[in-house]
């Protein structure tokens, strides 16, 4: 596993999909001259469930930046899987906050794997519907939203499994609505037959999986019934495939339960088996009475029926059999390759000569606290724990995720 710091997502980048309006108004407030927004504060849903705090924009800036940058990894076959667990914000509409969340990075990065990629599959398994992914490709077949949510009164409202896309995007818009309580063999009943037949029939070439942990048992703002384990499952699944994955968090209010299913899926991201036993930090306490990597599923009533998830899977299964190919795309130019992250020296004329250790050096070493080093070289390898320090990105000019040709000239066609 490497660790990057991505660099945050630019006022240009955002607007990509938001309106230039929105994104300046979230550059602009903050606690101190709030007051004289009032009505921007209305306009664009900032106040109640999105307040605003000092940070707000840099937030922002850090969550999309991530999730564009692992993207653009993926894209250029850095990596078979990116992981951004600041990223997930699936309510985000183009000039609106909603539900928490304020830029969608989702959708950022899902444009960003579009100037490569033919198809997009994004797949949410957060409690709340994914409104916000959905709503900015419901019109496209070049990216197909799948989303398993709790639905009826529960924000947002919205997920009916009659909502399938207009235009174009007809049939590529799939909503699996699902009631309180499901347990972890319920949902796996349901996930992996309705995602095998959509990868099946589909064929993406890359996958988004926003894995939201609202959706644990336990969560104070949920009402379902996962396992950590059950929860997890949707991950290895999807991994199964072989595609270039981004994973994203999302949801989860229970923060103890949080860090648990993160943590869990990300050793399952990297094929490896976490010990059931949390090792003795400063956060210890935070995972009292159990202090184990491990969220059970309680006692709650499943009200999702075997009937309910049969009769819900036929007509998922209907509304595909009707289009019976795989959508094409128009050929278009490739766009440059951005600068290999790894060659050092094209960075090194840009280094501050005030600085003693510039910070892309800095992000190469990753020690832990029980560990000495008598270099300053050390550990950009491996460390003792096999993780390979956090580096910089470096692509040529360090601020610019690609050049300003490349950036202009291949804008997703969707």
């Amino acid at each position: 596993m490497e660790i990057y710091r991505a660099k945050p997502a630019t006022r240009k980048e955002m607007t990509q999909f938001h309106t230039d309006e929105y994104v300046d108004f979230l550059n602009r407030i903050s606690p101190d001259n709030m007051d004289s927004y009032a009505k921007e504060q209305a306009k664009f849903n900032v106040g109640d469930d999105c307040p605003v705090f000092d940070g707000l924009f840099e937030y922002c800036s850090i969550s999309a930046g991530g999730s564009m940058e692992g993207a653009a990894r993926l894209s250029r076959n850095k990596t078979d899987i990116a992981i951004n667990w600041a990223g997930g914000l699936h309510h985000a509409k183009k000039a609106e906050a909603s539900g928490f969340c304020y830029i969608n990075d989702i959708v950022l990065g899902i444009l960003e794997l579009l100037r490569y990629h033919d198809r997009v599959l994004y797949i949410d398994i957060d409690i709340h519907h994914g409104d916000g992914v959905e709503e900015a490709f419901y019109t496209t077949d070049r990216v197909m939203t799948v989303s398993f949510h709790k639905f009826g009164e529960y924000f947002p409202g919205t997920g009916d499994l009659k909502d399938i896309g207009l235009g174009k995007g007809r049939k590529y818009s799939l909503n699996v609505p699902l009631r309180d309580g499901i347990t972890d063999s319920n949902y796996q009943s349901i996930f992996e037959p309705v995602i095998e037949h959509v990868m099946s029939w589909y064929k993406p070439s890359a996958v988004v999986l926003q894995s939201g942990s609202d959706s644990l048992s336990g969560d104070k703002l949920g009402c379902f019934n996962l396992s950590m384990r059950g929860h997890a499952n949707c991950v290895s699944f999807v991994k199964k495939f072989n595609l270039p994955l981004l994973l994203l968090g999302g949801g989860g209010y229970t923060i103890r339960n949080v860090s648990r299913a993160w943590a869990y899926e990300t050793g399952i991201a990297v094929g490896q088996e976490l010990s059931p036993h949390l090792p003795i930090t400063e956060y210890h306490d935070y995972f009292a009475p159990s202090h184990t990597l491990d969220v059970p599923a309680s006692n709650m009533e499943d009200l999702n029926t075997k009937q309910y998830l049969f009769n819900l899977k036929a007509a998922i299964f209907e509304n595909l059999r009707d289009i019976d190919f795989t959508p094409s795309v128009q050929l278009q130019p490739v766009p440059r390759m951005l600068h290999d992250d790894d060659d050092d020296h094209v960075l090194e004329d840009r280094d501050d000569p005030n600085s003693r250790r510039p910070q892309r050096l800095w992000d190469r070493n990753v020690q832990r606290d029980d560990e000495f080093s008598d270099s300053d070289g050390e550990g950009e390898g491996e460390n003792a724990s096999g993780i390979r320090g956090v580096r910089a990105k470096l692509n040529g000019d360090s601020n610019a995720r690609r050049n300003e040709q490349s950036y202009a000239s291949t804008q997703p066609v969707i």
